[in-house]
């Protein structure tokens, strides 16, 4: 088949949208501005032959002044001169004048090649317009043109942007199939990226091997976007077996090729695996950056582990590398975590000292821990700081300000804070009218607490599971079994499953109703149901079992606990100690009581 032959199947297999001839695109859509002929008369020049000077151009006024000077220039000027133009208006964002232009140059017979065409068709694809586009591709044959791997790539990158992932893979499968042009590093590297963002992670990596065995060797960025959108769907062994398969077709991994698989391993824990990686760089002469130790900074900190975090970051240092933001937040994180309220801050004061600005992120993180310290009065302190730093609050700002103001029982200035974040118009979510129905049943208010509930339901907030253990923990602590009874009955008809939460707050419930029975049936069905009970449901069952002096009956959930590996807590062992006390010789116990004890107290 020829060539040309093969660009007309093409052609053909990609029908336009629209059939108008391009000469009408100017009167047909609304990406034109209607004053466009006279935007520039403001700056228009007397001279009658001003020179082409691209450097007094500002803004696009002075851009379309320059145009209107250069189509009465005689002779006309080259193509170059139109190129550097058009590319100058697009540069500013302002796809529509540029197309607008483009279609005077076509009315006026001004040069035009293969490059303009392809400034006019990216144009279309960012104006999410692909299909005029094509249009214009059917222009570029009628013209004589043979289109280049340039304006193919940018219609497939236009369809892309205008989520037409299925009509971007086969435009590119069709230029693989009738060779009408061979595709660059560039179109590779934006059908993988895009069919990766899309989702088609295993599409792009059958298309990835695809390629391996034509002229078209992808290089180390369509490898790379291969692993990271493995790692992002949790595929780390595929990621790593890719990274060798990648070295064995000659291709040199970079850092960003490790970076998503360190990353991916440290969020499964694979710690070995971590290190010899990190070993295999060091071997291979390929330095970490600023993410590499962000990211292990930041898994340290989530496994509780902030010295490791520490040593990692001092390393850092020594090998001159800077933290960022995203390093210094995962430390302040970390400390905040640990409720080393001191270090957090000191971690805090050391974005400023590095020339770096605090994002609302850090401030939120901040707020939490000294929240959850107890010291609201620095909280407060920081809460007010944040629009003095020119930043804005935020939903998570103010939930969480709320929700500290509730833990010390300081209820109205909690409300009056949701009031100013109504008045400032940032928006609750479900997050927040929680921590408000939280704060209700905490201050006793458990009738407004139902009253909230249905007001959520009416302006279209769907509680959640956890909205649900919220209300129904706070109607238990307040005397209303019964209410948290027929709420946690009737959850199944609402879509939802009770969560060891909640079963382990109903057994609760229902031991200090006396009805330990029940409780004893709800913990079984409990499990039956799929919902493993938990250490707290074990010891709240346990102590209400042996506060009737019902040993043997707690006995083979005291043995279920040993089983799971689940610690006795303070009350409950207390209890066992009693009993041992009474009954010296039981051996049985003695043994049990040993393996109750938390680890961290042996």
């Amino acid at each position: 088949m020829s060539r040309k032959a093969a660009m007309e199947l093409i052609r053909r297999g990609i029908p336009p949208k629209s059939s108008h001839d391009f000469g009408t695109f100017t009167h047909t859509f609304p990406f034109f501005p209607s004053n466009l002929h006279t935007l520039g008369h403001k700056h228009r020049r007397g001279s009658p032959k001003p020179r082409v000077d691209f450097s007094n151009i500002n803004d696009v006024d002075d851009a379309i002044c320059l145009f209107r000077e250069i189509v009465r220039m005689r002779p006309q000027p080259s193509l170059l001169v139109y190129t550097k133009l058009l590319s100058t208006i697009v540069k500013m964002k302002h796809h529509s004048v540029a197309l607008s232009l483009f279609d005077e140059m076509r009315r006026k017979s001004a040069p035009v090649d293969e490059y303009i065409f392809s400034i006019a068709i990216n144009c279309y694809c960012l104006l999410n317009r692909v299909d005029f586009g094509l249009s214009i591709l059917g222009i570029i044959f009628k013209s004589g043109f043979k289109p280049n791997v340039a304006i193919f790539g940018t219609l497939i990158k236009g369809h892309f942007l205008d989520d037409k992932v299925a009509e971007a893979d086969k435009l590119f499968k069709k230029l693989l199939v009738f060779k009408v042009c061979e595709p660059n590093d560039v179109m590779i590297l934006t059908v993988i990226n895009g069919l990766c963002k899309a989702g088609q992670i295993i599409p792009a990596f059958e298309l990835l091997h695809t390629l391996e065995k034509t002229r078209c060797k992808p290089n180390v960025y369509a490898y790379n976007a291969i692993i990271d959108g493995l790692c992002k769907s949790g595929m780390v062994d595929d990621a790593l077996q890719l990274l060798s398969r990648m070295t064995a077709m000659s291709v040199t991994p970079n850092v960003v090729t490790y970076n998503p698989i360190i990353q991916g391993l440290c969020d499964d824990g694979r710690w070995e695996d971590v290190k010899h990686l990190l070993d295999e760089m060091t071997n291979h002469n390929i330095s970490k950056n600023v993410f590499t130790f962000s990211v292990l900074i930041d898994a340290y900190c989530k496994e509780g582990r902030v010295k490791d975090a520490e040593d990692v970051l001092e390393v850092m240092m020594q090998q001159n590398i800077c933290p960022d933001m995203i390093t210094y937040s995962a430390l302040i994180k970390g400390y905040c975590v640990e409720g080393n309220m001191s270090k957090a801050k000191e971690a805090f004061n050391s974005i400023t000292k590095k020339g770096l600005k605090p994002s609302i992120v850090t401030y939120s993180m901040l707020m939490d821990g000294y929240c959850k310290k107890g010291n609201i009065e620095e909280a407060c302190r920081l809460f007010l700081e944040v629009p003095r730093k020119g930043l804005k609050h935020d939903t998570i700002t103010y939930s969480t300000m709320i929700r500290g103001l509730f833990n010390k029982g300081r209820f109205a200035d909690g409300w009056k804070l949701f009031n100013d974040m109504e008045a400032r118009q940032v928006h609750p979510n479900l997050h927040t009218y929680t921590i408000l129905l939280d704060g209700l049943c905490k201050n006793g208010e458990i009738a407004r607490a139902l009253t909230f509930l249905h007001s959520m339901e009416q302006k279209g907030i769907i509680p959640n599971i956890i909205t649900y253990a919220t209300l129904i923990d706070g109607l238990c602590k307040n005397g209303k079994h019964e209410v948290a009874k027929d709420l946690f009955k009737a959850l199944p008809s609402r879509g939802l499953q009770p969560n060891v939460w909640i079963y382990t707050t109903i057994v609760g419930s229902l031991c200090q109703e006396g009805s330990v029975e029940e409780a004893k049936l709800l913990l079984v069905k409990m499990e039956e149901s799929g919902c493993a009970p938990n250490s707290r449901s074990y010891n709240v069952i346990i102590q209400s079992l042996l506060r009737r002096n019902e040993l043997s009956e707690a006995m083979p959930f005291l043995e279920k606990m040993c089983e799971r590996g689940f610690p006795a807590d303070t009350t409950t062992m207390s209890f066992l100690i009693d009993e041992l006390q009474d009954d010296h010789e039981n051996v049985k116990l003695f043994e049990m009581i040993k393996k109750l004890v938390p680890k961290d107290t042996m």
